[in-house]
Formats: C-alpha cells, structure tokens, sequence
C-alpha cells in the first residue's frame, strides 16, 4: 500500500472529516478510550482506517475519537465481552446489528459511534483462476439485472425475522464441476451454519443461486475466520467471501484485497454499525 498518499488524501477528504472530533487537538468527548469489541479479521476496513486515522492525527495535530480494541474469535464471544462489561461496545455490520438485537433486548443501536464506514461484500479467489472470476462475476450480473438479488436481499436481510434463517440446499449436477466455497458460518444473517451443521443464510442462497446459473456444483467448506486466506492459497477452497471498504478518491483499491487473490463484482454492501448495552 502507499501509505504516504492514502494519509494524503485522508487528510483532507469526507472520510477524515466524518472522523476527526475537533482541530487543534481539543474535542468535546471524555479523554477515556472507548473499548470497541470486533471480530478478529472481520472489521479489517476499520482497523485500517483507524491505524492511518491516528497517523493523520499526529502528524496534522487533529484529535480523532480514541477506540481501544479487543479482538474475539467469534459471535458469541464478542457478545459475551459487551455483556460482561469487557467493552463498550461492538462493532458489527448492520444487518448483523439487527439479527442481534432481535435476539437480545439489551443491545441498542450507538447512534454516532464516530466511524462513519460501510463494507462492500464480494468473492474472492486466486489471481490464477481467472476463467471462475470471469464466470462468477457473470452470474453476479444477471442475477442483479432480472431481479433476484433484490429478492434474496429482502428475504435475508431486509424482511429476516429473530429466527435463525433456513437451512439452503445447494444444487446437484451430477458430473459436473465442484466449486468448493469456504465460509465461517458465523455471521448470520449473512451465513450462518445451524446446529445441524446445515449452511444458510443469504450468502448461502446467493451462492445456490450462482450454482444453479454456472450448472455446477458448490461444496460448503466450514472453517474459522483467520482461515479464510490461508484456504484459500493452500487451494483447499476455491473461493471465499471477503469485504472491502468501496473504492472512491479517498479510499484506494488495495487497500482491503488479500495477497494474491482477485476481487469479484461487489454484491451487496452495508454499513458499520456498533451496539451497546441498553440503560
């Protein structure tokens, strides 16, 4: 990454201004650090944004909100870090956001948590698997363009209930290909693997869609969030999912894409929200 011209740009763009709290290094808000809880490897666009934040906050002497950060390994035990009084809030999409407080009425909304940040969702894969990013990023389209992604975002995100989301069952073609999928399975209502170890969700039902237009088959691969780019360059999945931070004059292509890999089409995006205990 060039980080000379990301903090260039940063300094003076809408992203810092949504950000810094002040000038001159004076701010309205306590001097006491906000214990921020996130998912390891799940918020990597906020992580950076706010190691470059604190850059720009030495060298331009502007005070940014502070954030401590405590990493969790999952879900439920990030939820459990908020409950117990760990930290003060946790960061989260805000689909996620929803889910959560569907099932748990002591979670509430941080109406200006400070980070005014948004993911795009999108596959990744090898840069050496060129003809399957062709391929994927062709079904993207269609399904967009005749209206099936709009349904599948209404039925998993926008309309979800407090109930986990059913169990998707992926398409058979008997001889055809296999498009091995990793996922964590820990992110409903986006994916989620139930207590039968069926995967659903809309990422699921996204990628049964794909299956049936590519007429290929996809095997769900189960596996822990900080190993989603290692199965991916072992060759143990073909793909996975993967969000990044939208590119604009402020925010530069790379900054999010694994090493060695290559992006699809963008499928979906949502907001960073955090939650917090109610009062």
């Amino acid at each position: 990454m060039k980080f000379k011209k990301i903090l260039s740009v940063l300094a003076v763009g809408a992203l810092a201004a949504t950000l810094f709290t002040g000038c001159g290094g004076s701010n309205n808000q306590s001097e006491k650090d906000i214990r921020i809880g996130m998912i390891s490897t799940l918020n990597a666009s906020e992580q950076k944004v706010d190691e470059i934040l604190k850059t720009v906050s030495k060298k331009s002497n502007v005070k940014v909100i502070n954030h401590t950060t405590t990493f969790y390994k999952d879900l439920s035990t990030l939820q459990m870090g908020l409950e117990s009084g760990s930290v003060d809030e946790i960061s989260t999409y805000n689909c996620v956001a929803n889910y959560l407080m569907n099932k748990n009425s002591k979670f509430e909304i941080v109406p200006d948590h400070g980070m005014k940040l948004s993911d795009e969702f999108c596959f990744a894969m090898l840069k050496t698997n060129d003809s399957l990013m062709k391929e994927i990023n062709k079904a993207l389209a269609d399904i967009k363009k005749d209206g099936t992604l709009d349904k599948l975002i209404k039925e998993y995100i926008t309309d979800a209930k407090a109930d986990d989301p059913p169990a998707v069952e992926m398409p058979k073609f008997y001889g055809a290909d296999t498009i091995k999928v990793a996922v964590t399975g820990d992110l409903p209502p986006l994916d989620l693997i139930t207590a039968n170890g069926k995967p659903a969700g809309f990422n699921t039902a996204l990628l049964a869609e794909i299956g049936k237009r590519l007429n290929k088959n996809i095997e769900i691969i189960d596996i822990e969030g900080d190993a989603r780019a290692a199965a991916l360059s072992s060759g143990k999945a073909d793909v996975i999912f993967w969000a990044i931070l939208p590119v604009d004059e402020s925010r530069p292509k790379d900054i999010d894409t694994p090493e060695g890999a290559v992006l699809s089409d963008p499928y979906f995006k949502d907001e960073i929200t955090h939650l917090k205990l109610n009062q």
